[in-house]
């Protein structure tokens, strides 16, 4: 069966969980933590031992093991045509790329880093207490990120234009997981927050809200599609 090897509070793997239920494609998720990876079940699919990665059999036959997040979504994109979350047109596609971009390797870097894997894949590992100047800097850049999402879309209904893409998925799967901890100031971002609310109505988010880590309660706007 179709597996994706993931972890709850992972952007890259939410971005996928997201794709696949948009998708109609059925899947199990085993969580798979790569700093815990001792019977080698993660290094054996995946050499760089990062998560996620999907283990599928596509249509064209044979075992597959894909990694990572963003080659698996051009993967499951290229496979799996039925419900596209690419526009028609090249200019358009090429836009969706650019953002799906933006908030996988960008956004990532300069705000997840700095903030989510400091709180929590710390804590799960067991290596103390986060960096308070890494936090500020991470929080320092959501602003600045949000503010570019917010021009954005004052100029579109969705992220990359005028339909909902993979790029609208990248920016959400961030923005969960963020969203989990309460570092996210909606009400300076009013047009942001009107669009995730948009997402947040969406079947294919409704799994991925009630993740939950033992311990770190999220805020109660957290899964409640109307803030």
């Amino acid at each position: 069966m179709r597996t994706l090897l993931h972890m709850p509070l992972d952007p890259a793997s939410r971005l996928i969980r997201i794709m696949l239920a948009e998708k109609g494609l059925p899947a199990q998720f085993v969580e798979k933590r790569p700093w815990d990876d001792e019977d080698g079940a993660l290094s054996a699919v995946n050499p760089a031992v990062t998560i996620p990665v999907l283990l599928d059999e596509p249509p064209t036959g044979g075992d597959l093991a894909v990694c990572p997040g963003i080659a698996i979504a051009e993967y499951l994109e290229d496979a799996y045509p039925n419900s596209p979350l690419l526009p028609s047109t090249s200019a358009a596609r090429a836009e969706t790329r650019r953002l799906t971009h933006w908030f996988v390797e960008k956004f990532d870097a300069e705000v997840s880093d700095n903030t989510l894997r400091e709180r929590i894949d710390k804590r799960l590992m067991r290596r103390g207490q986060p960096d308070y100047e890494r936090l500020k800097i991470g929080a320092d850049c959501l602003v600045w990120h949000l503010d570019y999402a917010a021009w954005l879309l004052d100029q579109r209904h969705w992220l990359a234009g005028e339909r909902y893409t993979v790029a609208d998925i990248a920016a959400a799967a961030q923005l969960s997981c963020l969203d989990y901890l309460d570092l996210v100031p909606w009400e300076k971002f009013p047009a942001v927050k009107e669009w995730y609310a948009r997402m947040k109505s969406r079947p294919s988010l409704r799994p991925i809200l009630r993740d939950r880590i033992d311990g770190v309660p999220p805020p109660a706007h957290y899964d409640d599609p109307d803030f």
